[in-house]
């Protein structure tokens, strides 16, 4: 491994000197105006006389400064343009020494006229639009959309495949100004060709209404929009992907797209069990929460109806035992009229998915040293399967620009099905079945009204209809260590113990509001809200046991009720005011609501009802630096509220060995969020500093009693040690902490481009203290969390680029008795892109992990993808050969905390395949 990664590095090197051994010069100086005011972004590039190439490009700084890097001993034509005035020229030979050179630029009524652009420029900066050109930063092996993305100064993918700028994520993708899939990022960066791409525009500050854009906080909000190449345009494009390997792998990814400038199609499909999983998780909650309005989010009040969805979308960063996909998406958008948009998408997911864990829990040791439970160690084998179809219709109409009317509705439908066989050490065999199907239709409609240049109304509201059933089923043998029979009053003559639980939850929602918006001054504005949030959930529930004849046993003789019916209202009516000010640097926004709250719940033939008013205070307050330099501090207030599943007293069962009781007396918590944030993104020296840190105190939280059920041993007397047997087994419930819980956070990176190389640094710090009560003792638990890393890439056109990192990261968990178990695991990685012999693109990533304690190392592997493709210029088919998992390696690992344990569990993954792919590109 020591060899492999010292060839890697010798590697780096010998690219790096590779491109450098032509000696560079730098070009610098300072670009002005008539009256010498410096003008700041200005666009400044040399072209090569001889090859007609871009050697190098700048963007001045706030100081007017540029600084470019170009070949010794060479012609070039240096062109300095700025938005409205005129581009001036220089014809420049360059000896063996630096040249500093200042340039004044005059103003133009209408700029560029008469000029002729022979060379298009790399970045192009008007107001909220950075432009750039991708041409300019193609390396030659990229295939995607995500390919260029990384190329661009100020943008990363980060690993989920979402798209951020300067840091923040972007909300939304266009493509020739019509949505891309709602605006989903991943779906963009993994699916648009390169080869279609002509101009990617940054758009800072976006706003979907155009009348809010002067009275929003719209700083953090970020779009892109992709404008495509004249031959895509008005055609179909896109790429149609086939292949097969070894153990019957195989692909099917076609991909088409047309774009008219009245109407656009997008389809998109991938059959595949190679491990890729083209609708995460992840991508399913950004799709179900990417509604136009806000709604109460941002009045203080934090109520999420809770779904019992199980999510079997992705495992494990796309690893597993095997993985088989199905995936197929189909988005259009149409405009009727010029004032009328249409759009919409359908999105299928299927996913069958076999599992293989080892997992070892170490319960978490009293403030006397005792743990509750002996520490259990778990084998499972799990087979997933879930279909899943997204639904979403949308309309927004602007007849002129003082009225805007949106409306949506989403619809989502899935199935779903886990078996999982299991042997714990504590109880033996379990075999368990949960299968649900659950569906939901959410509707929002929005309407913004301008009365005049002070008056702006806005009025919005979203209707959520949603049904969740899932049904649970456990199979135990009889065991000393499982005691829930005795709890659920279960026929203990059977030849084990087969326990059923079938749940119902409807949940009908109405959020809306109304707001108003007085504009009292050039720079500040009042923003009166009236709003209301209700909601109706029913939820009921019933456990029961099968006997081993087949006839259901009803559980009478149960401790507790095992059957719940409940019936739960909430209600928030409030009014906000919020201000906000421009005064130089800052922008201040201080904001108060306050809120008459109503919550019942109706259950065991009595109805408890709790009624208050809670004022909620928030503030803002952003300094702008320079256009790209910023300090963001917020503060708020939120009231948050649990929804039916926390308060149905009977008995629900959450797995085998734990049963949950709920409360109907809970109460709201309270919770203090303060942040700050600093970003500076410098195009002079394409340079990105990021920070922040917050931190979060929730008062009143809701956290679990839990008690172990812990029984005489009647073996043993009464004085000896071993006088009770211990049993994983609990019954927990929810209750309103006393103790303030705790969480801060911190992150910090920098990147910055030296020529052809990029580097990079960041760090994560994460902190969390809870509190819960574990048999009748209070339980403080503490968990500390780092991560470290590093990397340096090059961004050469005519070489192998080559980056190299390091990732190390530290988790420690804290117990109640003081001592503290703590994990690392270390990453060094290499990724390698080369074109080569006019055709042919080479891939490889490569990761190396060593996942260890503070004693010894846990697991050691390795993950290196690789792939050989060919492709003749001009021509439209392309050959792919690709191996994944070459070292074969088996499992990997994860640690985890709880308020009970910690947990380090070992996940087996798909073995070594290789793939032949053959790719048509449209």
């Amino acid at each position: 491994m020591i060899k492999l990664m010292r060839f890697f590095a010798i590697a780096v090197l010998f690219a790096a000197t590779s491109t450098v051994s032509a000696q560079k010069i730098t070009l610098s100086g300072i670009v002005t105006d008539s009256v010498n005011n410096p003008l700041d972004m200005a666009n400044v590039v040399a072209i090569n006389q001889d090859t007609k190439i871009l050697d190098g490009f700048g963007i001045t700084s706030v100081k007017g400064m540029y600084k470019i890097n170009v070949n010794a001993n060479a012609n070039y034509s240096l062109k300095i343009s700025y938005l409205g005035y005129k581009t001036r020229e220089v014809l420049i030979q360059t000896k063996d020494a630096d040249i500093t050179a200042n340039y004044i630029l005059a103003e133009e009524a209408q700029s560029l006229d008469g000029v002729e652009i022979t060379y298009e420029m790399p970045v192009t900066i008007k107001g909220d639009t950075i432009e750039y050109n991708a041409d300019s930063f193609k390396t030659g092996t990229e295939k995607k959309l995500e390919d260029v993305l990384k190329n661009l100064p100020g943008v990363e993918v980060n690993d989920d495949g979402e798209i951020e700028v300067e840091g923040k994520t972007v909300g939304k993708v266009m493509v020739e100004g019509k949505d891309f899939f709602d605006g989903d990022s991943k779906l963009a960066s993994k699916n648009i060709p390169s080869n279609a791409l002509d101009k990617i525009q940054i758009l800072k500050n976006f706003s979907e209404v155009t009348q809010l854009s002067g009275v929003s906080n719209n700083q953090d909000s970020y779009a892109i929009n992709i404008k495509l190449k004249e031959g895509k345009k008005n055609f179909w494009f896109g790429e149609v992907t086939a292949g097969g390997g070894n153990d019957e792998r195989f692909i099917a990814h076609p991909k088409l797209f047309y774009y008219h400038p009245e109407y656009s199609i997008n389809l998109i499909t991938n059959f595949n069990n190679i491990g890729e999983v083209p609708f995460t998780r992840r991508d399913y909650y950004r799709f179900t929460g990417g509604f136009r309005g806000g709604g109460s989010a941002g009045s203080g009040t934090s109520f999420n109806v809770g779904s019992s969805d199980m999510g079997f979308l992705t495992t494990q960063n796309n690893r597993a035992k095997d993985i088989n996909a199905r995936f197929g998406a189909a988005n259009f958008s149409f405009s009727p009229k010029k004032t009328w948009d249409l759009s919409g998408f359908a999105i299928y997911s299927g996913n069958s998915t076999d599992m293989q864990q080892n997992t070892f829990r170490q319960y978490k040791a009293r403030t006397d040293g005792s743990q509750p439970s002996p520490d259990e160690s778990t084998e499972s084998v799990t087979a997933q399967k879930s279909d899943l179809g997204l639904l979403k219709l949308s309309s927004s109409y602007k007849p002129n620009a003082n009225n805007h009317f949106d409306y949506d509705i989403f619809g989502r439908i899935s199935t779903q099905k886990e078996d999982q066989d299991l042997f714990s050490t504590l109880t033996g065999d379990v075999t368990e079945i949960q299968k649900q199907n659950p569906y939901s239709i959410n509707q929002n409609a929005n309407y913004y009204y301008t009365l005049d240049a002070k008056n702006i109304f806005a009025v919005e509201a979203q209707y959520l209809i949603q049904e969740d059933d899932p049904f649970y089923n456990a199979s135990l043998s009889q065991s000393d260590q499982f005691r829930l029979d005795d709890v659920l009053g279960m026929d203990q003559s059977q030849t084990g113990f087969d326990v059923v639980q079938d749940k119902l939850i409807k949940t009908n929602k109405l959020d809306a509001k109304i707001d108003y918006w007085h504009i009292t001054g050039d720079k500040s504005n009042i923003k009166f809200t009236a709003g209301s949030l209700l909601s109706t959930q029913e939820f009921s529930s019933d456990i029961f046991q099968i006997l081993d004849n087949g006839n259901k046993f009803t559980l009478d003789g149960a401790i507790n009720d095992v059957a719940n019916d409940v019936k739960y209202n909430f209600n928030d009516l409030y009014l906000a005011f919020e201000y906000r000010l421009k005064a130089g640097i800052f922008t201040i926004t201080p904001g108060v609501s306050v809120h008459n709250y109503t919550t019942k719940n109706a259950q065991l033939g009595t109805t408890v009802k709790d009624e208050f008013v809670r004022l909620l205070p928030s503030f803002n307050t952003r300094v702008q630096l320079k256009k790209s330099e910023d300090i963001n501090f917020d503060y708020r207030l939120t009231n948050s509220f649990s929804d039916v599943s926390q308060f149905a007293a009977a008995f629900v069962m959450n797995n085998y060995n734990s049963l949950f009781q709920g409360n109907r007396d809970l109460e709201s918590a309270l919770s203090h969020n303060i942040s700050l944030r600093y970003n500076n993104f410098n195009m002079f020296n394409f340079s990105n500093i990021r920070g922040s840190v917050s931190y979060n105190k929730r008062v009143d939280q809701v956290r679990n009693i839990s008690d172990f059920l812990n029984y005489p041993n009647p073996d043993y007397p009464a004085t000896s040690d071993d006088e009770f047997i211990q049993t994983s087994n609990r019954i927990s419930s929810p209750f309103n902490s006393n103790f303030a819980d705790e969480t801060f956070s911190a992150n910090g990176s920098f990147e910055r481009t030296f020529g052809k190389i990029k580097a990079g640094l960041g760090a994560n710090l994460n902190y969390s203290k809870f509190n819960q009560i574990v048999d009748n003792e209070q339980a403080i638990n503490e968990s500390f969390s780092t991560s470290y890393n590093g990397s340096l890439g090059t961004r050469f056109q005519n070489a192998p680029n080559i980056e190299v990192g390091y990732n190390l990261s530290v988790n420690t968990y804290e117990q109640p008795s003081g001592s503290a178990i703590t994990y690392y695991t270390h990453r060094p990685n290499v990724k390698v892109d080369a074109a080569f012999l006019k055709g042919f693109i080479f891939n490889a990533d490569y990761s190396y992990y060593n996942y260890k304690n503070e004693v010894e190392s846990i697991n050691t592997y390795t993950f290196l993808d690789a792939s050989l493709g060919y492709q003749k210029k001009d021509s439209k088919w392309e050959y792919i050969v690709g191996v994944t998992n070459l070292f074969n390696t088996t499992s990997l690992n994860q640690d985890s905390d709880n308020a009970l344990f910690v947990s380090t569990s070992e996940y087996f993954i798909q073995p070594r395949y290789v793939t032949l792919k053959i790719r048509y590109n449209l």
